[in-house]
């Protein structure tokens, strides 16, 4: 496992190309190099599936107390604890002011009894039981920042919690309990869910305990909630803050998404709850168990919604469908055949409805993977073979534990190729080459020793880099855990050295 990160995209606008919104265009990344064709990832923990359609006859329910009595179990209680920061907590690194107002975090700030220390700020969520193991399915700002994660099972029991991995761009998370025979949620297929079915919410809003909240699915397909990855599914059932990574499930107690977030002017329900659809977070979360971040596809376009103007200058029948503004040269897009103004209406056999949904399907194609992409062209219809890529900037955050086997240096760094754009953006002249830092960790060793989101790592051990990809590999097994790094900087070159011989 590679302590650097490889292709980690965060805070730099020029780098966050997987997800940006600027003048209603959305990036389907940039990138500088096509990724080698990997093999499908392997799935490493058996989940229970249960794909049966829900019975839709419209015989009214009595009781949903056997539903209730087979589900609860499942869905844990999830305290954190942050250390107190000199410029106060902001609900840790990845949550914004936005994700705050949509998500209401649960932080209390008061000082623990018989501590003379710095004080802590404790917080509150919910999380659903995925596999018996252990392994836990919540969101991403339930977990961010903090110190410590324990988990409170119904019959009592707690636990410390492992935090696994964690996604920022879909807000999901998943953290490890050491435990055997725990009780599950199912999955269902969420892609069959409809708009009014019968869905319970089961979390722990403000901190109270379990509650169970009953109303019906909205609306499907949401997004606009502040993430780069969205496609959440609307609820009226009662959703609080605390309810956040807590379980919406279908009236035969099937788990269909992640309670998430909550539009309100208050702070509390008002009617309108979002929850991630289980089949995304079910993708993610074997991904995170794997790799401890989310790998996603990559075209190499940048498109639009298109708008029944454009539709009329384009000759096009109706507004459905993504258009192409541009496309990357030599990228995946660009060597398929694909060009700008094409309107693309299927992806690998499916309808494309607007740029999110098709950024989405993108993102969630395994890299090397070749897929159809249906387009209309000057009015006609044409089939074209895509080999999607490794989106640069794919998520390496997330452990926060330490993995026995890691052998190599930086730790909590993350780099990414530095193209023509990346170098506009830093104004770094055409003789720097190197890696581009775009996330260092706030108590990693290469945070004390200075090292900050945009520098360009010129060399690594008196070594010469020249991608993200051979950054990471000098990192690798190294003789000892001191680095010497020579970066570029605001116009000028130095040298620093990063010892993890005293991390921890």
């Amino acid at each position: 496992m590679n302590s650097i990160s490889s292709y980690l995209s965060k805070r730099l606008s020029a780098f966050a190309l997987g997800g940006a919104l600027i003048m209603a265009s959305t990036a389907l990344a940039v990138m500088p190099k096509p990724a080698p064709k990997t093999e499908p990832q392997t799935t490493l923990v058996s989940l229970a599936l249960d794909e049966r359609p829900v019975t839709r006859d419209g015989v009214g329910r009595a009781s949903f107390a056997p539903v209730i009595k087979k589900v609860s179990p499942g869905v844990v209680k999830v305290f954190t604890t942050i250390r107190a920061q000199k410029t106060g907590i902001s609900g840790g690194s990845d949550m914004n002011d936005q994700l705050r107002r949509f998500f209401g975090d649960q932080f209390q700030g008061r000082m623990p009894r018989g501590n003379s220390g710095a004080p802590r700020q404790e917080g509150v969520g919910s999380g659903v039981i995925a596999t018996k193991d252990g392994y836990i399915l919540t969101n991403n700002h339930v977990v961010d920042g903090a110190d410590e994660v324990k988990v409170a099972l119904q019959d009592g029991r707690e636990f410390t919690a492992k935090v696994i991995g964690r996604d920022p761009k879909s807000d999901v998370a998943v953290i490890k309990i050491d435990a055997t025979d725990l009780p599950i949620v199912p999955m269902a297929d969420s892609d069959k869910v409809e708009v009014g079915d019968i869905v319970l919410a089961i979390g722990n809003p403000f901190g109270i305990g379990q509650t169970v909240t009953t109303g019906i699915v909205s609306a499907k397909g949401r997004g606009n909630m502040g993430l780069d990855y969205e496609d959440f599914l609307q609820t009226d059932a009662a959703i609080n803050p605390g309810n956040s990574g807590g379980a919406l499930v279908d009236a035969d107690g099937r788990l269909i998404g992640i309670n998430t977030a909550i539009l309100s002017h208050s702070g509390g329900n008002q009617g309108i709850g979002f929850a991630i659809p289980v089949n995304l977070a079910r993708d993610e979360m074997q991904s995170l168990i794997k790799d401890g971040h989310v790998t996603r596809g990559y075209m190499g376009v940048m498109i639009q919604d298109l708008t029944p103007a454009l539709a009329k200058e384009f000759k096009l029948k109706d507004s459905t469908g993504a258009l192409i503004g541009d496309v990357t040269p030599k990228g995946p897009a660009d060597k398929a055949g694909l060009k700008s103004g094409d309107l693309l209406v299927e992806f690998n056999g499916k309808k494309v409805t607007d740029s999110r949904h098709l950024k989405l399907e993108v993102a969630r194609t395994q890299p090397g993977e070749t897929v159809p992409v249906k387009i209309l062209r000057d009015g006609t219809s044409k089939t074209l073979e895509v080999t999607v890529k490794t989106l640069p900037g794919t998520e390496s955050l997330a452990k926060n534990d330490k993995a026995s086997d890691d052998t190599g240096t930086l730790n909590g760094v993350g780099v990414t190729d530095l193209d023509e754009q990346a170098r506009q953006q830093l104004k770094a002249p055409e003789t720097i080459n190197g890696a581009v830092v775009t996330e260092v960790k706030p108590d990693s060793a290469a945070a004390e020793a200075g090292l900050k989101p945009g520098d360009i790592i010129q060399e690594i051990n008196r070594k010469p880099v020249k991608s993200a990809e051979e950054a990471v590999r000098l990192t690798e097994n190294p003789s000892d855990k001191t680095t010497l790094l020579r970066v570029w900087r605001e116009g000028g070159s130095h040298f620093m050295v990063v010892d993890e011989s005293k991390a921890g």
